[in-house]
């Protein structure tokens, strides 16, 4: 293991950002070296990195609103520990169903090809099984692809509004029109999309509180909407949450959702329902935007902005806003459009397929972790908070865009893991001491501590996870 990879990878990031290069002194990652987990891809340091840099964004944040610094130290382990957070989440001691579907996962077609299958939501499932013309059962499924040809059904599923992919090696991607249009974009963008006056970070929330009381935590009455589901969104406002930021997650009744997701990403936030299709949501989203700092969405690229909700848009309700939108293929190229997860990206970049060869696998093979759902996550906060500052220090409206797949061809670019698959996973023994709980309305719950330690404000949930929509659609008195 090169203890210098993740320190390298980290310092890629802040470099992007433009943040001051003398602020990483401040960053200690993997002090005694740790070996990653068993994959052929980098994805410890991937963790280390990207969980490490937005640590240390939010010490830059707290540093600028006290005047002290203070040093982020990230273990490598735990860091890929909280990157599987959904694998290690117990309820009352007992692990949640996430009533996942059995269709979903990998199939054989034509000519040797392999296909992913993503059916974890009901509409996509039933979607599946209308095109394909079949019974609800796996062999059934698998008997009517085995003529199809892997391109062949994944534009159709796409033109469906399905999830699927065809599986695809690195070097078939890289000959793909829209890898070719993602290689020319960086990893992430934070932009300056309109004009503002400069603006402080945040407002304390203790009615209590004097108007000169330091803030408690780096992110301490900073308001963050989070319209999103299941994974790499949820990750980044959840990050935020336990920086101090006053976190709403807007779903809806009508929209699906995995019950584990909701309770392990949900630590920190409050939840509350809007219906955007009808007028009425809609102006409540818009009344909450107005008095909000960040605003982080992970529907399909075009989705809300059919709505009103355009960053564009919001940057006029409310200017100094910092728009924050994840996607799975990014916002350029002919994939833009479409749908896609963590696991879809790994099947259409080649990193499932590496990952089998690698692992012997008779067929696709995956990483260790959700680690593209994760580490975008990780990125949109990070890319939120540096849009912070920077509306603090000249002003203006922002938009930060990141994307699963720019991710990937990231972890793709880090090189390869010699002998990766024989590194140790990790044991339960060694997960224990990272481990907290929380009494919550789902009972008594158990999950991964944030990894990152933090010698003036280590980070910490405040708030347990609540089920959807227990909370009213409305801001904190300040």
């Amino acid at each position: 293991m090169d203890p210098s990879l993740a320190q390298h990878a980290a310092q890629l990031i802040w470099q992007l950002a433009q943040q001051p290069v003398g602020a990483l002194d401040q960053l200690i990652l993997d002090p005694t070296p740790t070996p990653s987990l068993p994959s052929l891809f980098h994805v410890g340091p991937l963790a280390s990195a990207t969980i490490g840099v937005q640590a240390l964004a939010a010490a830059q944040i707290w540093q600028a609103r006290t005047g002290r610094s203070q040093t982020v130290t990230v273990e490598q382990r735990q860091a890929l520990a909280m990157f599987r957070s959904e694998r290690y989440l117990r309820v009352n001691g007992e692990t949640v169903d996430q009533d996942l579907s059995p269709l979903f996962g990998y199939y054989p077609v034509a000519n040797g090809q392999w296909v992913q299958l993503h059916t974890n939501f009901a509409h996509h499932r039933d979607g599946v099984l209308r095109l394909l013309g079949c019974e609800p059962n796996r062999e059934a499924v698998a008997a009517a692809l085995a003529g199809w040809s892997a391109q062949q059904l994944e534009t159709r599923l796409a033109e469906a509004g399905l999830a699927g992919s065809a599986i695809r090696s690195e070097s078939q991607w890289q000959r793909h029109a829209h890898a070719g249009a993602l290689a020319g974009l960086p990893l992430f963008e934070i932009e300056r999309i309109g004009d503002a006056p400069p603006e402080a970070i945040g407002r304390e929330l203790s009615p209590s509180a004097p108007p000169s009381a330091p803030p408690s935590a780096p992110l301490s009455g900073v308001r963050v909407l989070d319209l999103s589901r299941v994974i790499a969104a949820p990750v980044a406002a959840r990050t935020l949450a336990q920086h101090g930021a006053d976190v709403l997650a807007i779903g809806a009744e009508h929209l699906a959702n995995v019950l584990p997701f909701v309770i392990d990403t949900g630590r920190g936030k409050r939840s509350a329902f809007i219906d955007l299709r009808d007028t009425a949501g809609q102006q409540s989203l818009l009344s909450l935007v107005r008095d909000s700092d960040v605003f982080i969405q992970a529907y399909r690229p075009g989705s809300l902005a059919n709505k009103g909700f355009s960053p564009q848009a919001l940057a006029r309700v409310r200017p100094g806003l910092v728009y924050v939108t994840l996607s799975a293929f990014g916002h350029v190229g002919p994939w833009a459009w479409r749908r896609g997860f963590d696991s879809l990206v790994q099947s259409a970049t080649g990193i499932a397929h590496a990952e089998g060869e690698a692992a012997g696998l008779n067929g696709p093979g995956k990483l260790p972790c959700q680690a593209l759902d994760h580490a975008t996550g990780y990125l949109a906060a990070f890319g939120a908070m540096v849009a912070l500052q920077r509306r603090a220090q000249e002003g203006g409206s922002w938009l930060v865009r990141v994307s699963l797949a720019q991710t990937a061809r990231w972890l793709q670019g880090l090189g390869r893991v010699v002998d990766g698959h024989e590194l140790p996973d990790l044991t339960d023994d060694e997960v224990a001491p990272w481990l907290q709980t929380q009494d919550s309305a789902f009972g008594r719950v158990t999950a991964i501590a944030p990894a990152e330690q933090m010698s003036e404000t280590p980070p910490a949930f405040n708030l347990p996870p609540a089920p959807a929509g227990t909370h009213a659609a409305a801001w904190l008195v300040a």
